[in-house]
């Protein structure tokens, strides 16, 4: 019985973690995605177009009917041509001014009048235009944000689980995980930069450098900053002396005493250069990724990629440097905890969990 609890638990881990979908399409043109290790034909006919995220996608397929899937069920949702967006989570599909909603295989319509709308990981904020309103879809249900007897303004900032938006009266408010949180009354523009869970600002108010985390309001710095940026959970900002400092469960980091050149944020990462050296912060620690700054790179969830200075592929993965390829004109994009590149004759190599594979 132990030995079989163990197995479970072994099993629902490896869900949890594993990635979902990771979309390509060969060099005979079938529509193929890697999974657990093993690479699955998913359309027997040629597709038209496909946008994904990290646990779904979409596609059309031979005929033009919009096709969800996301590792396990292949669902058709339309079978005219959509205007449709795909985030990690979520895809909605718009229909003349119908906007409709994929959500773990579970289908809805948001809007019958549907003015402008956005989509992120957990969240879709729209304008239904039949009642003049805002609103946002966030965990199986849609929450009022407000409503106008005028022009209505979309929301300032919209972030993958959070929104900063003026409500009719101008007073700024912060809508996170299903609750409404009051910042102040509008007197000059705020600009929100956000991630996941935090949304961070320069306050005209109080003439600070603040932050929303866990429902409330606090400030990091007692001045303004001159830029900023929010990752998952955490802040990286440049101070009026130009250090690059970092904010994470109240407690400030200090990355640099330089003034970086760049710097990037996203997800769980943290990149900038320094001295024409390219830097991450990894458990606590600055770690030095190359002493060259790429050309091109990508970063998300906990995976780094870029080209490297033979022009191949590399990646850095939980502080350990990883080169996937060598040959030139190789395209890569990040699924989840995979990288995954494309060589120059629609060959693909998928970089999972230290270990490479080959379609």
């Amino acid at each position: 019985m132990k030995n079989v609890l163990v197995v479970l638990l072994l099993l629902l881990v490896f869900s949890v973690s594993a990635q979902k979908v990771i979309p390509m399409v060969d060099f005979n043109g079938f529509f193929n995605s890697f999974q657990n290790g093993v690479f699955r034909q998913i359309s027997f006919q040629p597709i038209q177009q496909f946008k994904f995220g990290d646990n779904v996608m979409a596609f059309y397929d031979y005929r033009g009917n919009l096709l969800t899937y996301d590792g396990t069920t292949q669902k058709t949702i339309s079978n005219i041509e959509s205007e449709y967006t795909v985030s990690d989570n979520l895809i909605t599909w718009k229909i003349a001014t119908t906007l409709n909603l994929w959500d773990n295989n579970a289908l809805r319509t948001l809007s019958y009048q549907v003015g402008n709308y956005q989509v992120s990981d957990s969240l879709v904020v729209f304008q239904d235009m039949r009642y003049n309103s805002v609103s946002a879809y966030y965990n199986g249900e849609v929450h009022e944000l407000y409503t106008s007897v005028g022009d209505i303004e979309f929301p300032d900032f919209i972030g993958e689980n959070i929104v900063a938006f003026r409500d009719n009266g101008n007073f700024y408010k912060v809508f996170w995980r299903g609750q409404i949180y009051e910042l102040d009354v509008w007197h000059d523009p705020f600009s929100f930069r956000g991630g996941t869970d935090m949304i961070a600002f320069n306050d005209p108010i109080n003439g600070t450098f603040a932050i929303f985390e866990n429902g409330q309001f606090s400030d990091v710095e007692l001045q303004y900053v001159s830029s900023y940026k929010v990752g998952n959970g955490f802040v990286v900002y440049e101070n009026q002396n130009g250090e690059l400092l970092m904010y994470k469960e109240g407690e400030i980091v200090e990355l640099s005493n330089f003034r970086a050149s760049f710097y990037d944020v996203r997800d769980n990462i943290v990149l900038w250069s320094e001295n024409s050296f390219l830097y991450t912060y990894h458990n606590g620690e600055k770690q030095e990724v190359e002493r060259y700054v790429p050309n091109e790179y990508a970063i998300k969830n906990d995976v780094i990629v870029y080209r490297n200075i033979m022009g191949g592929v590399t990646s850095f993965i939980n502080g350990v440097p990883e080169e996937i390829t060598n040959q030139t004109e190789s395209s890569f994009s990040v699924h989840g905890n995979a990288v995954l590149v494309e060589l120059f004759n629609k060959s693909y190599i998928v970089l999972q969990k230290g270990k490479k594979y080959y379609l």
